[in-house]
C-alpha cells in the first residue's frame, strides 16, 4: 500500500515515514480505524471443514478484505477532518476479542505535506 492513492481520494497513504519529494510542513497526530467483526456459527464451520481439505478461505479472505477497507476509509475520515493530505507510517495491527470477534485497526500519523 505504500504510497498508494485510490480514485477520489484526496488523501496519500503511505506505510513509509517520509514521501520522496515531499516534506513533512505539519503533523497533526495519530488517527486510526477500528472495527470488530463477529463471525458466524455456519462460515466458521465451513471454514474448518475447508481448512481440513488445504487451500484458501474465500469467504473468510474476502471478509479480511473488506473490513481492511472499511478501517482505512474511516482512518482517511479522521485525517480528513484533522486537515491531513497524507497518512505516513500507516499500519494494519489484527487481535482476537474471545473466540468469535476480531478487532482490525488501521491506523498512522496524519500530516501536510508540501514538494520539497
Amino acid at each position: 500500500m505504500s504510497g498508494s492513492q485510490a480514485p477520489g481520494r484526496d488523501i496519500l497513504v503511505t506505510t513509509t515515514n517520509d514521501v520522496p519529494g515531499f516534506r513533512v510542513t505539519q503533523v497533526l497526530g495519530e488517527v486510526m480505524g477500528l472495527t470488530v467483526r463477529s463471525r458466524n456459527i455456519g462460515s466458521q464451520i465451513g471454514a474448518g471443514l475447508k481448512a481440513l481439505a488445504g487451500g484458501e478461505l474465500k469467504g473468510m479472505t474476502k471478509n479480511l478484505y473488506v473490513s481492511r477497507q472499511e478501517v482505512v476509509d474511516r482512518m482517511l475520515d479522521e485525517a480528513r477532518s484533522l486537515g491531513a493530505n497524507a497518512v505516513l507510517a500507516m499500519r494494519f495491527d489484527t487481535s482476537e476479542l474471545g473466540q468469535t470477534w476480531t478487532e482490525i485497526c488501521a491506523y498512522g500519523t496524519a500530516a501536510v505535506i508540501a514538494p520539497a
